[in-house]
């Protein structure tokens, strides 16, 4: 990764400017836009974005290592301050929120290892949090015991696949069907 402090003010602007455009560009339209596409809507050139980002997931873990590094600790402070049930589910919610609103986050949050390891890259291991707590609240009782991680990463997915369109009721019903004590 470039370090923005040796860049000229230029360099600066266009790297901030590709992350700028990018970011909003995933958020809405998702990850298949091509880099060149990046490019013409920043305002630079296609080799401009490959000197700051080699590859599109450079591109992509410059854009969401700080979200997915402030997830992760709202990850550990929800833990912290809450019950097992009510700290999964929390986190649940939020990062289904979160997704809905983010294309990209949403394709990243699948059931594959993309967002595993543009965390592992950022130093934000935000799915090991949510699989620590769903451990932790299956055994506390809170979640049913016969659902895997792998079970709520789709849910998750299916969920973020709404948007906003409305979220809450298709939430309510999957949370619904994840608590301990649920038939199954």
């Amino acid at each position: 990764m470039t370090d923005e402090r040796a860049l000229r003010a230029d360099a600066r602007r266009n790297r901030a400017r590709v992350l700028e455009v990018a970011a909003e560009v995933f958020a809405t339209e998702g990850l298949s836009v091509p880099v060149h596409e990046i490019a013409r809507r920043a305002g630079v050139g296609t080799g401009t974005v490959s000197r700051h980002f080699p590859t599109k997931e450079d591109l992509l873990t410059a854009i969401m290592s700080s979200r997915l590094v402030k997830l992760t600790e709202e990850a550990d402070e929800i833990a912290r301050r809450e019950a097992p049930g009510t700290a999964f589910f929390a986190l649940f919610t939020a990062l289904v929120r979160e997704g809905a609103s983010d294309c990209g986050l949403a394709e990243l949050a699948g059931t594959d290892r993309r967002l595993d390891a543009l965390g592992e890259r950022a130093g934000a291991d935000l799915c090991g949090r949510l699989h620590d707590l769903l451990a932790a609240a299956q055994k506390a009782g809170d979640v049913r015991a016969d659902v895997s991680y792998l079970d709520v990463r789709a849910l998750m997915s299916a969920c973020m696949s709404r948007k906003q369109d409305p979220l809450e009721p298709i939430l309510g019903v999957v949370i619904d069907g994840l608590r301990g004590g649920a038939s199954g």
